[in-house]
Formats: C-alpha cells, sequence, structure tokens
C-alpha cells in the first residue's frame, strides 16, 4: 500500500512539473539564480563537469560518469531528455533519482519558485538535480546542457571542467540560423580560467572554439585531432555495428595517457570520438592540482566498456521483441533527430549486414523532417511512417507531406500508421531474418518504442 500511495503521489507531482511545458523556453539565467539564492545555492561547493554540443554529449557524459563510478567516487549525471521515466535525467552512480526522492524534491523546489514569474520545466528540473547532487553529497557531477550553452539553465555553474562534443545546425529557432551564431551559443560554457575539452570540430568551428578558450584564458586546451587522437583497431572496424560480433575497440592517444585495445560497450563508429573524448576529460580531470582524488586510467577506460545508454544504436537481436513475438529480424533504436545524427546513423548502417533495411520513422513537427531523415532514406527498402504520443510529433500525413515537398515521393515502399505498435507490427511481418529494422527520427519514439518493446511501463509525458 506505501508504494502504491508513493507512486501516486509521484504521478501527480510529475503531472504538475510537466505542466510548466507550457510556459515554452527561457533565455536567460535571472530566474535560475534566483530559485537557487532562495534554495541557499546548493550547485556552489559542488564539483561539475560541463558538457555542451550537438550530438554524443548524453553518451560521452555516461561514459565519463560510469568511469569516474568505476574510480569509486559518487558521482552525480544529469542528461536529458528521459527516454521513459523522468527519473532517468537524475542519477548518482548509475541509479535513478527514486520515486520517493523526486516527491521530496518537487515540495521544496517549489517555494523557491516565483509564483508571479513561474519557472521552466527545465530550470525546475535543474534546480533538483543541484539540490539533490549537493544533499546526497556527490563526488563530481557530469552535467549535460539542455539547449545551447550560454544561457542554458545548467550555466549558472563553475565547473572544474567545461566540453563540447560537437557543432552543427540545430535549434535554428533559438540558437541563431548560422553554424558561426550556433558556436558562439554552446562556447558560452567556456569559463574564466577552466581547463576545455572539445571533440571533432570542422576547420570554422574549431577556430571560434579556440579564439573563446584563448578569450577565456583557458589554462588548458585539448581539441579532438590535435591534442588527443582515437584510433578505431583495423581489424574491428566492421564491428562498429555490433550485431552478433566483437565489439569495437580503440586505442586513445592523449598528452600523457597512452590507452590501447578499450572495447567499447556502445555501437556505432561515432562513439569512438565520444569515448575518446570521455577519456580526455578524465585525463585533464586528473591533472587538477585541486581535484582532491586520483584518476587512474586504466581504471576509468572501464567505463567505456561497461555503460550503459539506451536508445542510442540499441541492438535488439532476432526474436527478442517480446511485444512482437514473430519478430524474425533484428531491430535497432536510435535517436537521431537533427541532420547530423542522421548522418552518422547513416554511417553506421553501411556497416550493417542486411538483406533489406525496414525504416520506423516518427519525428516532432518543428524538426528539419526531410533534413533528418533524407541520409538514412537513401538506405531504406521500406519505409514505415508513424508518431509517438507527443503533442509535437507530425503525424505521418504530415511527414509524408514534408518530405514528397521536400525530397518527392518515397523511393522505396510505404505506409501510414497512427501509432507505433501498429508501425512495428507491420515491420516485423514484412522482414526476413536477413533484413535489418530500424526506429528512428526522434529520441521520443524511440522512448515509446524502446518501452513498448520490454513491456516498460509508459513513457511519462517529456
Amino acid at each position: 500500500m506505501e508504494d502504491t500511495v508513493v507512486s501516486d503521489h509521484y504521478g501527480k507531482n510529475i503531472a504538475k512539473l510537466f505542466d510548466l511545458q507550457k510556459f515554452g523556453m527561457k533565455f536567460g539565467l535571472d530566474s535560475m539564480n534566483q530559485i537557487l539564492e532562495n534554495l541557499g545555492r546548493p550547485h556552489e561547493g559542488l564539483k561539475f563537469v560541463h558538457l555542451a554540443g550537438t550530438n554524443g554529449k548524453g553518451s560521452t557524459a555516461a561514459m565519463l560518469a560510469e568511469g569516474l563510478r568505476r574510480q569509486g567516487l559518487k558521482t552525480g549525471l544529469y542528461t536529458s531528455p528521459h527516454l521513459i521515466t523522468f527519473r532517468e535525467r537524475i542519477q548518482i552512480n548509475g541509479q535513478f533519482i527514486g520515486q520517493g526522492e523526486v516527491i521530496e524534491l518537487v515540495n521544496q523546489v517549489w517555494p523557491a519558485t516565483d509564483p508571479a514569474s513561474p519557472p521552466t520545466f527545465f530550470e525546475f528540473v535543474t534546480a533538483m538535480a543541484f539540490l539533490y547532487f549537493k544533499q546526497k553529497g556527490v563526488d563530481l557531477a557530469v552535467i549535460e546542457t539542455g539547449l545551447g550553452g550560454r544561457l542554458d539553465s545548467t550555466n549558472v555553474i563553475r565547473p572544474l571542467l567545461s566540453a563540447i562534443t560537437n557543432v552543427s545546425l540545430e535549434h535554428t529557432d533559438h540558437l541563431g540560423t548560422t553554424i558561426e551564431e550556433i558556436t558562439f551559443e554552446k562556447a558560452g560554457v567556456i569559463k574564466r580560467a577552466v581547463p576545455f575539452v572539445g571533440g571533432r570540430y570542422t576547420e570554422k568551428v574549431s577556430k571560434l572554439i579556440l579564439e573563446k578558450s584563448q578569450e577565456m584564458n583557458c589554462p588548458s586546451v585539448m581539441i579532438l585531432g590535435r591534442d588527443y587522437q582515437v584510433k578505431i583497431a583495423p581489424e574491428q572496424a566492421g564491428a562498429a555495428f555490433g550485431l552478433g560480433g566483437a565489439a569495437q575497440t580503440i586505442d586513445y592517444i592523449g598528452p600523457k595517457w597512452q590507452l590501447s585495445g578499450l572495447p567499447l560497450a556502445l555501437t556505432g563508429p561515432y562513439q569512438a570520438d565520444n569515448g575518446a573524448m570521455a577519456l580526455a576529460m578524465a585525463e585533464t580531470l586528473a591533472g587538477l592540482e585541486d581535484l582532491g582524488f586520483e584518476l587512474k586510467p586504466e581504471i576509468i577506460s572501464r567505463g567505456l566498456s561497461s555503460v550503459k545508454w539506451p536508445g542510442r544504436a540499441e541492438v535488439f537481436a532476432a526474436g527478442t521483441w517480446p511485444a512482437e513475438k514473430n519478430s524474425a529480424a533484428p531491430l535497432i533504436l536510435d535517436g537521431a533527430h537533427n541532420p547530423a545524427g542522421a548522418l552518422a546513423l547513416t554511417s553506421l548502417l553501411k556497416t550493417a549486414p542486411r538483406k533489406k533495411l525496414h525504416l520506423v520513422v516518427g519525428v516532432m513537427a518543428d524538426k528539419d523532417i526531410a533534413g533528418v531523415l533524407a541520409p538514412v532514406l537513401e538506405l531504406a527498402d521500406c519505409l514505415y511512417l508513424t508518431r509517438p504520443a507527443y503533442h509535437r510529433a507530425a503525424d505521418p500525413e504530415l511527414l509524408l507531406s514534408r518530405l514528397t515537398k521536400a525530397l518527392g515521393q518515397p523511393k522505396c515502399p510505404y505506409s501510414l500508421h497512427p501509432t507505433i505498435p501498429q508501425a512495428l507490427a507491420a515491420a516485423a511481418q514484412a522482414a526476413s531474418p536477413e533484413d535489418l529494422v530500424v526506429v528512428s527520427g526522434s529520441l521520443f519514439t524511440v522512448g515509446e518504442t524502446r518501452a513498448y518493446l520490454t513491456g516498460a511501463p509508459a513513457v511519462e509525458s517529456n
């Protein structure tokens, strides 16, 4: 009975939280700072790593957090969005925040907000995360930005280390319409006299990032391809897809750390860059005099082989879809929701052994639908247009209309399905054991699919 009561209270609190989404996004830090001031500034005194980027920041943050946990540190992780449960957003040592803890934090944060100027959903949840990490006494927390960087609600912290995975066009209605403008926003996480680690950049982005880090007098700057390197073991290059084969392994070459033969738990050739960046961040942290704990490369690197980050090139082997008993083909879930992510998924699928590719897609109506789907559509043999049960999702008819207008009629056979279960059933029935089913287009689509396939509770409103 007690569990039922907690679950009921949790559901009501979460519903009230999600209702804050009606206030949209708020770019600026005044409201966030005031909430934290009213809470006693819980973020001060904590050790943070702050991570921004267009793609890969969640995987990179998860690998670093897992490595720090392996080192014996009490490690917080704050990411967004969630796939199934809100509790995924706030973790310590890989464990989701509890329902009862969510209720307690919600009740603590509400009085710190201004009823005359309600907080955004992300401001409220960010305050919860900082308060939780303070109360639980984490040794270090890895914090992922929500959107952009400069005016993101997380950008009130002074981290031990700032990082940006990569930069490409995204959220152009909020961050700007050019790479220069978007880089400017993301580079806002670079703090004065704080070390910086960067991922793989274009020449233009690299120039802008270096200029910003110099302006902020960063004591050390590490950029992938310039200051540290990663190599995928040649014999493992085809293992990036991960279906029935060994995991791909990488060699990491940093200023002081040189590590070879590191297996990656996460699928996809781009995870080599993410894994290398996580190691570069750890190497930078290890060199800080005031860190307060020792980091050993041979222990930190174990995080790359044991991390779990669902919904990002996640493979379900044939016959393991619990909701589709007749599934003869393997299935891969990937939340690619912008053109850069779609290109990364396409590079992965080109290595995938299959006879036909069955593509199940659901995309948010406010996204660049053609840009998200065009690259992988070139590989598709069958297309299933659907939508997750989320208010921002595009109806299948709208998906088809946008695709046809931008790219012409799909070249492969296609069908429209009102719900994800219906689309999956159609794909499962049509796919042979030699085929591959791919679900993509949005993390919301992937989250709902994963909940359905694993028998998890319904997705909590995102």
